[in-house]
């Protein structure tokens, strides 16, 4: 019995690893893939030389100040929403749970809005038929600023029953549905320019991962979240147990809730503030990562993250390429591959009870 019980961890940790491997081996493929590809049509041998500084100066720019700052926006902030989206699941207690369950990303729009529409920090100006928002670091800076008074205004209220998973996530829904009237009462007074570009901020875009200060940002605050989830991916798994087995293990779970909470918005407020809203990759990628290698964080953080960012990579390319020089919206992209994923999990999931 014993030797049966240590082949089957041994043959489950050998699954991990593997499936850890080729998903590190898939996003390193899909990063290369990805610089390949754009408007611009540039072979693979030029695009090379240019990477390294090499060859015509158009296309120097364009391998080393869009395509790559680009790539590098699609990996950190795919990253960044599925592993905030798997914390987020596990402290609530809730598979449903995700990176706008403490209504982070409707506070970044409402942000977004009031500095588009009331401060008139959004007026479109349209070039060779391309759209932009004239003042996109502080559109951005207003909205990151509503998503992080937001996640620290849901914790607070939180505090007052002790962080409790399921009043965490009641308060987070709420507000997030609060923050959705006033925008939407904001929008319905804009003007017909404001609302275009109020909109046309909503849509993600990794366009606007646009220079490597963008890039830092976004690589700080993925790797010290990272770190902390790793660090302590065991209590994680003693939440998995319930709370008496966590208090057991003197883990102080409110001041646990509070920083882990704290950290997956913040990811999420960054993402959100710098390219919009990209959805269901925060909900989607930590239950298929689960189904694939169970439930061990010190496996499941790394893979959701490299899942998460693979998705986002092939969400990108496929905007890029689905028709022919226009970008489409990533944020819909994921929304629309997400959503049947979502339905099959839900699906297979509830079958699988009824067997």
């Amino acid at each position: 019995m014993k030797k049966e019980t240590s082949n089957h961890r041994l043959s489950l940790r050998s699954k991990r690893i593997i499936v850890l491997s080729s998903f590190l081996i898939a996003t390193i493929v899909l990063m290369i893939a990805s610089l390949f590809i754009g408007p611009a049509k540039i072979d693979f041998l030029t695009g090379l030389k240019a990477l390294f500084g090499n060859g015509s100066k158009s296309y120097v720019s364009i391998m080393q100040k869009v395509r790559v700052p680009h790539v590098l926006g699609a990996l950190f902030i795919g990253a960044g929403l599925s592993i905030s989206g798997l914390i987020m699941q596990t402290v609530s207690h809730n598979v449903m749970a995700s990176p706008t369950t403490l209504g982070v990303s409707n506070s970044a729009v409402l942000g977004a809005n009031i500095a588009i529409v009331i401060l008139g920090g959004g007026v479109i100006a349209a070039q060779g038929g391309v759209i932009n928002i004239t003042n996109p670091y502080f559109v951005s800076g207003i909205a990151f600023a509503f998503a992080l008074g937001s996640t620290l205004l849901v914790l607070g209220l939180s505090r007052i029953n002790r962080f409790n998973a399921a009043t965490t996530v009641l308060i987070g829904i709420t507000f997030g549905l609060f923050a959705t009237g006033i925008t939407t009462l904001i929008q319905f007074f804009a003007s017909d320019t404001q609302l275009a570009s109020a909109v046309y901020w909503s849509f993600g875009s990794l366009e606007r991962v646009s220079n490597y200060t963008d890039v830092l940002i976004l690589l700080v605050v993925t790797v010290i979240a990272f770190i902390f989830f790793m660090v302590f991916s065991y209590r994680y798994n003693a939440l998995l147990l319930g709370e008496d087995v966590a208090i057991t293990l003197g883990i102080n779970l409110n001041l646990f809730r509070f920083i882990s909470l704290l950290l997956a918005s913040l990811l999420t407020a960054v993402a959100v503030s710098m390219v919009g809203i990209i959805g269901f990759i925060g909900l989607v990628i930590p239950q298929i990562c689960r189904k694939l290698i169970g439930n061990d964080h010190k496996f499941l953080i790394p893979t959701s993250a490299l899942l998460g960012a693979i998705m986002l990579l092939i969400c990108d390319i496929f905007s890029r390429t689905a028709l022919n020089g226009l970008e489409l919206p990533v944020g819909a992209i994921t929304s629309i591959i997400g959503a049947p994923i979502f339905i099959a999990i839900l699906l297979i999931g509830r079958g699988k009870k009824n067997a």
